[in-house]
C-alpha cells in the first residue's frame, strides 16, 4: 500500500511543494521506505470551445472554398466518375479513359485488341466537362450523384480503319477504285466501274467502344463482323468526270460569238488532256500549255475572214420577204498571245469554250424591193426592182368573158406543178362547160383563182388568151417562181 503525505515544512499554497510518497509493508504494516514527490499542479480552465471551433471553423472553409472549384459528387460523364475533380482534372481523366478502352476483336481468322487511342476515338472532354461543372458545382447539393452524363465519342474512320486492318488483316480484301480513260475507237472517255471491298465493320467496333465508355468498362470483347469498304474512287464520281470531259471533246474550239470559228478535234483535245487522282477520291484535269500553243499560232489565218454584205427582198411596206444573200461579219485575230495558258487553265475548270479577242467588221445589207406588174392593155409583164425594169415580156391575160382583174396583190401559194380546173363561161359571163388542164408549170397565185404559169397549149402571147390567169412561156415563169417569194407586190392594171 503506499499512501501520499505532504512534507511538514510544505506551503499548502506552494504549487512547488513535494508530496512524501511512504510505502508500508502489506503484512507488518510498517513503512520501510518513503519519498517526496512533486505535489500535483492545479488544472488550468480549459477553453475547450476554441480548440474544436478552429478545426471546424477551418474546415468549413476548406470545404466552401473547394466547392467553388471542384464537380460535384457523384458525379460521372460517360463511365468516368470526375465528382470531386477540378475540370482540369476532370478532363484529363475523361481523356485518358477513352484513350485507355480496349476493345477485344475475335474471329476466325484470329483475336486482336485495339485501343480507343488506335482508332483515333475522340471525346470533347473539356466542352462535357465545363458543362457539367457549370450545372453541377459541388456547392450544389441537390446535384449531387445525379444521373451520369452523355458523352459522346467521335471516330476518324480512316484511322480506325488502319488500325483494324493491321490487327487482323486476314478479314480485309482490297476495294478496286473506278477508272476513266479516253477510248480513242468511239472518241469518248469510259469508265471502269469500282468494285467494292470487305473489312471490319469500323461502324460496329465504334459502337462498341462507345458502350463500354459509357458503362465505364476499360475493356470489351466483341466478334469481328464484317461490312463492304468503299473504294477510294468510286464509279458515280468517275461518271460525273466523264460527263464533264466528254461535253468538252462536244464543244471544244475557239469561238467568236456564238460560232466555233475554230472546232478542236476531239482526239486532239483529248491529247491535251491529263486526267490523275485527287483529293478525296476525285479526279483532277490538267492541259498541256505546250501542246496547244502549236494550235494557237494557226488561229489568226483560220479566223480571219473578210465581210460579206447581205442582200434581203422586201416588198413595198418593207419587211423582208427571203435574204439571197446572208451577211458576214468580217472578223480579225490581232494577236494571239497568252491564250495557250489561258485555254489550258480553262480546260483544268471544266471549260472547252474559249472566246477569242477579235476586232470585227460589220456587213452592209442592201435592200431589193421587187414587183411583178402586168399591163393589160400592152399584154405585158415587167419586172421590177426598187422601181427599175430588169426584164419584161409578153404575156396572154385573160379573155373579155374571163377577165384579169385590175388591183395591187401579193404572191401567196405557189408550187411547181398541178392541174387546173375551171369553168367557161359565154360573153354574159354564163357558165358554158368546164375544162382540165394538167402538168401546168410553176403557178403563183396572186388574186383567188389567178395565177402566173407556164403555157404549153399556145404560143401566142401579147393577145388574151386565158381564163383569167397571166400565161407565159414555161422557162419565164420559172424565171419569175425563182425571182418572186412569197409576199412579192404585184400590179395589175389597164
Amino acid at each position: 500500500m503506499t499512501d501520499l503525505v505532504a512534507r511538514p515544512d510544505a506551503d499548502a499554497s506552494s504549487p512547488d511543494d513535494e508530496t512524501s510518497v511512504i510505502q508500508t509493508d502489506a503484512e507488518t504494516g510498517d513503512a520501510t521506505a518513503y519519498e517526496w514527490a512533486p505535489a500535483e499542479p492545479a488544472r488550468k480552465k480549459r477553453r475547450l470551445w476554441l480548440w474544436i471551433g478552429i478545426p471546424v471553423a477551418v474546415a468549413a472553409v476548406g470545404l466552401g472554398a473547394a466547392s467553388a472549384v471542384v464537380i460535384a459528387p457523384g458525379t460521372s460523364i460517360g463511365g468516368v466518375p470526375v465528382g470531386g475533380l477540378t475540370p482540369g482534372a476532370a478532363a484529363e481523366a475523361v481523356e485518358q479513359r477513352m484513350a485507355d478502352t480496349t476493345i477485344v476483336l475475335t474471329s476466325d481468322a484470329g483475336d486482336a485488341e485495339v485501343t480507343g487511342a488506335e482508332l483515333g476515338a475522340t471525346v470533347d472532354a473539356q466542352a462535357l466537362v465545363d458543362a457539367a461543372f457549370a450545372a453541377r458545382p459541388a456547392w450544389n447539393v441537390g446535384e449531387w450523384f445525379a444521373e451520369p452524363l452523355d458523352a459522346p465519342i467521335a471516330i476518324d474512320a480512316a484511322v480506325a480503319g488502319g488500325a483494324l486492318r493491321s490487327a487482323l488483316p486476314g478479314l480485309y480484301v482490297d476495294p478496286t477504285d473506278s477508272k476513266l480513260a479516253f477510248d480513242v475507237e468511239s472518241a469518248t472517255y469510259v469508265v471502269t466501274p469500282s468494285v467494292d471491298g470487305e473489312g471490319i465493320d469500323v461502324d460496329a467496333v465504334h459502337a462498341a467502344l462507345a458502350d463500354a465508355f459509357a458503362a465505364g468498362d476499360a475493356r470489351v470483347t466483341i466478334e469481328a463482323t464484317t461490312a463492304p469498304v468503299d473504294p477510294e474512287r468510286s464509279t458515280y464520281v468517275a461518271d460525273a468526270t466523264a460527263g464533264i470531259l466528254n461535253r468538252m471533246l462536244d464543244s471544244a474550239g475557239f469561238y467568236v460569238g456564238s460560232d466555233r470559228a475554230v472546232p478542236v478535234e476531239r482526239k486532239t483535245l483529248a491529247s491535251w488532256l491529263t486526267i490523275e487522282s485527287g483529293d478525296r477520291g476525285t479526279f483532277d484535269i490538267s492541259a498541256d500549255a505546250n501542246a496547244i500553243a502549236k494550235a494557237v499560232k494557226g488561229l489568226p489565218a483560220a479566223v480571219h475572214r473578210a465581210p460579206v454584205d447581205a442582200t434581203v427582198i422586201v416588198n413595198s411596206a418593207g419587211t423582208v420577204l427571203s435574204t439571197p444573200t446572208a451577211g458576214v461579219v468580217g472578223r480579225e485575230l490581232d494577236s494571239t498571245a497568252g491564250i495557250a495558258k489561258a485555254y489550258a487553265e480553262q480546260l483544268a475548270n471544266g471549260d472547252a469554250v474559249y472566246a477569242l479577242p477579235v476586232e470585227e467588221t460589220p456587213f452592209k445589207t442592201t435592200n431589193l424591193a421587187r414587183m411583178l406588174e402586168v399591163d393589160l392593155s400592152e399584154q405585158r409583164l415587167y419586172v421590177k426592182e426598187n422601181g427599175a425594169v430588169v426584164d419584161s415580156w409578153l404575156i396572154s391575160s385573160g379573155l373579155p368573158n374571163t377577165p384579169t382583174y385590175t388591183g395591187h396583190y401579193t404572191i401567196g401559194y405557189k408550187t411547181s406543178v398541178q392541174t387546173m380546173r375551171g369553168y367557161d363561161r359565154d360573153a354574159q359571163g354564163n357558165i358554158t362547160g368546164e375544162y382540165e388542164t394538167p402538168n401546168v408549170r410553176w403557178p403563183m397565185y396572186f388574186n383567188g383563182g389567178q395565177a402566173f404559169h407556164g403555157v404549153y397549149w399556145h404560143s401566142n402571147y401579147g393577145n388574151r388568151m386565158s381564163h383569167g390567169c397571166v400565161g407565159m412561156p414555161e422557162w419565164r415563169a420559172k424565171q419569175i417562181y425563182d425571182w418572186a417569194p412569197y409576199g412579192t407586190d404585184v400590179w395589175i392594171h389597164a
